[in-house]
Order: structure tokens, then C-alpha cells, then sequence
């Protein structure tokens, strides 16, 4: 069950009954997927074509405010997703994003296409399927529930696996500073920095593959 909740910029989102937290935080739906997602990524890398890894896909917000940042850039999308029952889900969702309708035309066959992009969803424990990636990725938001909630997802061993898969100056962003967080990303080879503070006195995290 996923129940329907506003967040303080008027943007929707779910709440997982399973983890017992909301998809975004009442800062703002949109406002977290463009300011700590999104910007962060663009401000330090622009390209003609981006490969682009949604670690845990969600409500795909991250995907859409993309999508409307960068319109005349070539984008490839693979969103790693657990809950198949999602898709489903936010059928309810009309979050003012230009391509949020391709989001939602997901449900059919985890794939969809248009002019300059293209997103493919993988069904599974991320743990595993990060691991069967054969791309190489400029842009990876990492957007799992909280370490608390779901802790298996912010592990070394798994920011390893998403580092094998990057590009070379390519970005992570994801909303938490958690200092074991932030250590183990270290000890997966990446080069670590303070995101925007959005909504909250303590900022998101920043990372580079150099």
C-alpha cells in the first residue's frame, strides 16, 4: 500500500508502507530531484549524449526533471526498480514535469522511447542487477530509501559495483551526508563532496570518479 502525500512545493508523492517512509521529503518532491539530483550533476558535466543510471527508480522524478533540463541532449535511461507494483502506482501522480507521461507509459513493457530518449527499467534487488551492467554510465543518482530503513543499499561493497560501471569524471549525486555513507564511497575509489543544502542545514553528497 502507497499512500498519496503533497510536499511543501505542491508536488506529489507516495508514502511505502513497507519502509515507512515517503518516496521524497516534504521539502518538495520536484524541488529534491532537480536541486540534488539533477543541477548537481549538469553543473559539473555536459555532454551531446548521457548514459544515465536511476539506482533505485522509484516514482522516476529524478529521470523527468532530467529530461526537461536537457532537451537537446541524447539521454539514455536504465532505472534499476524492486517493486514492480510502482508502476502501477503512479498512474495517480500528474507532478508538474514535461515527460512525467513517458514515466507513467513505464507500466506496459519497462521501456519506452521518444525522439531524444530512451529508458529501460531492470526488475530486481539492486544488489544484483547493478552487477549484470554492461554500460558505462556519466550521470548515477542514487535515491534508495534511508540508511536506516533500507541499509543493505549503501553499502562498500555496492558503491564498488556502481564505480566498475562509471565513466571516467562522471557524477553520483544523492541527498544524504551519512558519514559511513560518505566513508564507504571513499573506499570504493570515488572522490567525495558536499551537495546543496535543500530544505535541511546539513547537505546532500556529491561524488566523482576521477
Amino acid at each position: 500500500m502507497k499512500k498519496l502525500l503533497a510536499t511543501n512545493d505542491n508536488s506529489p508523492t507516495l508514502f511505502n508502507e513497507k519502509f515507512q517512509e515517503a518516496y521524497h521529503s516534504t521539502t518538495g518532491a520536484i524541488t529534491e530531484a532537480i536541486e540534488k539530483f539533477v543541477k548537481p550533476s549538469l553543473n559539473l558535466l555536459r555532454k551531446k549524449e548521457l548514459n544515465v543510471l536511476d539506482f533505485c527508480f522509484g516514482l522516476g522524478y529524478n529521470t523527468a526533471a532530467l529530461l526537461q533540463s536537457v532537451e537537446n541532449t541524447k539521454i539514455s535511461v536504465i532505472g534499476l526498480e524492486n517493486d514492480a507494483d510502482i508502476f502501477e502506482k503512479i498512474q495517480q501522480l500528474n507532478p508538474d514535469l514535461k515527460y512525467y507521461e513517458y514515466i507513467k507509459k513505464l507500466k506496459n513493457n519497462y521501456h519506452v522511447k521518444k525522439d531524444f530518449f530512451e529508458i529501460k527499467i531492470i526488475l530486481g534487488d539492486a544488489r544484483d542487477t547493478v552487477k549484470t551492467l554492461q554500460e558505462k554510465f556519466d550521470f548515477v543518482f542514487f535515491d534508495p530509501f534511508s540508511t536506516k530503513k533500507c541499509p543493505e543499499l549503501w553499502t562498500e561493497e555496492v558503491f564498488r559495483d556502481v564505480f566498475k560501471i562509471m565513466s571516467e569524471k562522471s557524477i553520483l549525486t544523492t541527498y544524504t551526508c551519512s558519514r559511513f555513507v560518505r566513508e564507504n564511497m571513499r573506499n570504493a575509489g570515488f572522490h567525495v563532496i558536499d551537495g546543496p543544502c535543500v530544505g535541511r542545514k546539513s547537505p546532500s553528497t556529491i561524488c566523482i570518479k576521477e
